[in-house]
């Protein structure tokens, strides 16, 4: 056979330089999209009376703290602080996270090599009643290494710490979400108790306007059906007290297992007094809620997909493994470790996948497709969070509004109860007058509290939807925002 002519090898070298090339575009092209997440933010809501400067970029936010405080209850505060410490949602959460930390250090491993040991003994013999049994002893060190040639690893790295900022955003959310359940709970709670001391009131109230009755019956003045409606009214009364109890039970329990506390063994004594409202800025920055851990949860995820949709375009890159062995095999331990039982081997290896049926272009369609889930996943929950402090802050300014007028009832209805019983005790107006009158009066009474309540629920839900708090800082004037 003749010789390949010297012209041909320039070519073959060219052929051979072309492949590298190839493979190298091949591993540039794997390079992953950037994420288009340019989600554009108004400058403010409409339901704030003025703009504020835009928030600086969320690096720069402050951390919420401990943003239940506005309420001013100290025992608001040390349910909180039990919160912290016992509640089981949340250190299960934590335990979501560091499962996250160690699948990061599981993926940095790959780029260290993997080192292992073998060693045995055996005793064999050949057929035949001559054969003598033979020992043999081995011991032997192997290692191996993959090389990172085309950033599978980095991008499986990069993957892991994008899902482990996510847990850690998780974990956040978790804790402010149940921070806000247990507030909402425990000041509806308390209107609970202002509630029942409303009621406890007007017990006694329809108790005197019984016994009232009752004389004015005995005295000829009024009639039996005049009694039996009083007496229909207090056990109205009653029975609204009755299931306002229920209630407080109820809330109570729930504020317990926030708490992390057994509810059959947890008491908050009864309180008349109200928390107070917290003030609501003039103005809120849009911006602000791009601090909400769970919205910083997502664009992690963003990110981990977009990782992994470069993990599997490398697939079709082939793989370089450097390995190395080296033992001994003798008949004794004193031969084991001499001279001429030793051996070695030392050698790389490529492997590629030529024909996988399709395998890999649908895991990368899949990849490509749980990104595009992600990204859109994404931007639909900075909308919800947008309508979430959208409506919050509206329900903040309307029930402002909404409980003055409520107060001006109150007033109006006040002042109708005592003309009312003025009138019936001086026998110009029946019973049903005065009843009619209380009735306005008591229920004008438990409007503002639940007015009071919603109020307490949209400042507190406000408070979530913005990450924590409201507070920010204005961009420097200098930055021309």
């Amino acid at each position: 056979m003749k010789p390949a002519p010297c012209h041909s090898r320039p070519r073959a070298r060219r052929v051979a330089a072309a492949g590298a090339l190839a493979l190298l575009l091949g591993a540039c092209s794997a390079q992953p999209p950037m994420p288009p997440l340019h989600t554009p933010m108004p400058a403010s809501y409409s339901a704030t009376a003025q703009d504020w400067h835009p928030a600086p970029g969320q690096a720069a936010m402050p951390a919420s703290g401990a943003w239940w405080k506005v309420f001013g209850d100290p025992t608001l505060d040390s349910l909180e602080q039990q919160l912290l410490q016992h509640n089981q949602s949340l250190a299960a959460q934590l335990a979501v996270y560091e499962q996250a930390q160690a699948s990061l250090r599981q993926a940095r491993a790959a780029y260290a090599p993997v080192i292992g040991a073998t060693a045995g003994a055996s005793r064999s013999a050949a057929a035949g009643a001559e054969a003598r049994p033979q020992n043999q002893l081995d011991a032997q060190l192997q290692a191996s290494w993959e090389p990172d040639l085309w950033g599978r690893v980095r991008l499986q790295v990069r993957a892991g710490r994008a899902t482990l900022q996510a847990s850690a955003d998780t974990l956040r959310y978790t804790r402010l979400s149940l921070q806000a359940n247990l507030a909402q709970s425990y000041l509806q709670l308390r209107v609970v108790d202002a509630q029942l001391s409303l009621a406890d009131a007007t017990v006694r109230d329809y108790t005197r306007a019984l016994q009232l009755t009752r004389s004015r019956y005995a005295a000829g003045v009024d009639t039996a059906a005049d009694v039996a409606q009083a007496r229909t009214q207090l056990l109205q009364a009653q029975t609204s007290h009755t299931d306002l109890e229920v209630t407080r039970k109820q809330l109570l329990d729930a504020v317990a297992v926030l708490a992390g506390q057994p509810a059959p063994d947890f008491t908050i004594a009864a309180r008349a007094g109200l928390p107070s409202l917290p003030s609501i800025p003039a103005g809120v920055p849009a911006e602000l809620l791009l601090r909400r851990p769970d919205l910083g949860a997502a664009l992690q995820q963003v990110e981990a997909a977009n990782a992994q949709i470069g993990v599997a375009q490398r697939a079709w890159l082939p793989a370089l493994t450097l390995g190395a062995s080296g033992g001994s095999q003798a008949a004794t331990l004193a031969q084991l470790f001499s001279a001429p039982s030793l051996y070695w081997s030392l050698g790389p290896s490529l492997a590629a996948t030529l024909f996988d049926g399709g395998l890999r272009s649908a895991q990368l369609a899949s990849s490509r497709a749980a990104y595009r889930q992600t990204v859109a996943t994404y931007r639909q929950d900075v909308l919800l969070a947008m309508q979430q402090v959208e409506d919050n802050l509206a329900a903040q300014g309307i029930l402002r509004v909404e409980a003055r007028q409520q107060a001006e009832v109150v007033q109006a209805a006040d002042v109708s109860l005592r003309l009312a019983l003025n009138q019936y005790k001086a026998g110009t107006a029946s019973y049903l007058n005065v009843i009619t009158a209380q009735t306005t009066a008591t229920t004008a009474r438990n409007a503002v509290l639940t007015l009071r309540g919603r109020r307490y629920a949209a400042a507190v839900q406000l408070i979530a939807a913005l990450g924590g708090d409201w507070a920010g800082p204005p961009a420097p004037a200098a930055q021309g925002h």
